[in-house]
Parts: C-alpha cells; structure tokens; sequence
C-alpha cells in the first residue's frame, strides 16, 4: 500500500474573536473522524485581508 501526502488549501470565513489555530485544529480532527486519515495537521495559517 503507498502513502500519498495530500495537500489542500482551505479558506474559511470567521468571526474576528475566534482562533484561527483552535478551527485549524478542528478541522484536522473532522478529517481524522471522517475519512480514517493516517494524520492530518496544520502547516500554516494566513489570515487574509478583507
């Protein structure tokens, strides 16, 4: 069996008061809930001007 790496991109729109690392990390744990990944993790995080 191969191990592939996946990379996506994500944009979410959010409340200014919410952390980004905090929804990074869920998302990574949906990820791992849903689709049984091997792992999932944050690389990086920019937050984009309006």
């Amino acid at each position: 069996m191969a191990v592939i790496n996946l990379f996506i991109k994500v944009e979410i729109e959010n409340d200014e008061n919410e952390n980004p690392q905090k929804l990074g990390a869920e998302v990574c744990r949906q990820i791992l809930k849903v689709y049984g990944v091997r792992s999932a993790e944050v690389s990086n995080i920019m937050v984009a001007e309006a």
